[in-house]
Parts: structure tokens; sequence; C-alpha cells
């Protein structure tokens, strides 16, 4: 004989056994599993959304090469001649002429770097009408009559040899017999190697035909 308690059945041995929920119990209890996974699903999707949203939130604005901080290597051409300070003249026309990032990259280059004082023997007003935004492309050529494509070490220049510059054209180099070299005239003074190639200083401007 069986006798029906609540939740439970009670048998003739008087062993409890749970009663089988009714069909429309039966069926919420299988939604909830969907339920919660619904909720851990949504929960976790905004999270991820968030994450995505603060990700690109952050992201630093670009820059050109020039705006790259390095401080553990070897500085390039162009901050050694920030760092030097007979060269603030051949700094601005770089930056007039939008030039900076240029020789920022990797390169290799050889530059031929004029001090202040060979700027200041050009004729007067000259620097000044140089570095105005409507002389810009004169100004960049004449600075990339001054920057060779690959590293030419003092010991590599040869007497009489034409070397092609940046712009298209090309410079004349003459070596003395006591090793002093000049380029079209101007005499390098001064060599300092760089991360990405080679400045040799000069003691006057070079100016394109």
């Amino acid at each position: 004989m069986v006798h029906q308690t609540t939740g439970f059945q009670l048998t003739s041995k008087n062993k409890l056994f749970p009663l089988i929920p009714k069909s429309s119990t039966m069926k919420k209890l299988l939604y909830l599993p969907t339920l919660l996974l619904a909720i851990v699903f949504c929960s976790c999707g905004g999270q991820a959304n968030e994450t995505s949203s603060s990700v690109q939130g952050n992201a630093a604005p670009s820059v050109g090469q020039s705006g790259v901080k390095d401080d553990l290597s070897n500085p390039n051409v162009v901050q050694v001649a920030v760092g030097s300070a007979d060269h603030t003249t051949l700094v601005a026309a770089l930056q007039a002429a939008n030039y900076v990032d240029a020789l920022s990259n990797v390169g290799p280059f050889t530059v031929f770097a004029p001090t202040n004082t060979a700027f200041d023997a050009l004729p007067a007003g000259t620097v000044e009408d140089l570095v105005k935004p409507e002389n810009q492309r004169k100004l960049r050529d004449i600075l990339e009559y001054h920057v060779l494509l690959g590293v030419y070490k003092p010991g590599d220049f040869v007497n009489g040899r034409n070397l092609g510059t940046a712009d298209g054209r090309s410079v004349t180099v003459a070596v003395t017999e006591d090793g002093t070299v000049t380029i079209n005239g101007a005499k390098i003074i001064g060599t300092v190697p760089a991360s990405n190639g080679i400045i040799h200083v000069v003691d006057q401007v070079l100016l394109p035909n």
C-alpha cells in the first residue's frame, strides 16, 4: 500500500520516494539552466564591449618617426644636429622644409651639415627668405643637395669623384695631399656618426647650380 505525503510517496515499507513534478513544473525547471546561461552570456558580452571600447579610447595617436622617443640607442642624424649648438640654423631649416621625419628614418644617410657661421656667410636675407612657407620646395631642394644615400666615411671619398645627392643632382669631391676633403669647395671640418648614417660638418652651404 502507498500513502502520499507532500512531495513524497510513502511505501508499505515506510520508505520515502520523491514525487515526480507535474508537467508545468518540469518545464519551469528545464527553463532555468537556459535562463542562467543567457544571463551569464549577456554579462560577459557587456564586459568584452567595455574592454574593447576602453582599449580603443586609450589608443595613442600616430606620430612621425621624429616623434618616437628612443633614449637607449644612438641618436639619428637629426637628433645629432638638434644637440649641436653650431647647427641651430640647419635645424630650423629642416623644420621649415618639413624634412625632419625623412632624415629620422632608417636611411642610411650621409649628411653634409653647414654650421651657423656657414649660413651667416650667405647674402643678407637669404635664410629669412628661404624659410618662408612659399619657398618650402626650394629650401627642401637645397637641403636634399646636402644628403647622400648610403654611408660615406672620410676614407671613402675619392678625389675628383662625383656623388649623387638626394635631389637627383651631384656634388664633386676633392681630396688634397694632406687628406683634407672638400665637397664642392666646402671643407669637411668634423665627422659625427649617427644611428642612421653619418654627418660631415662643412664650413659652407652647398648651393645647387
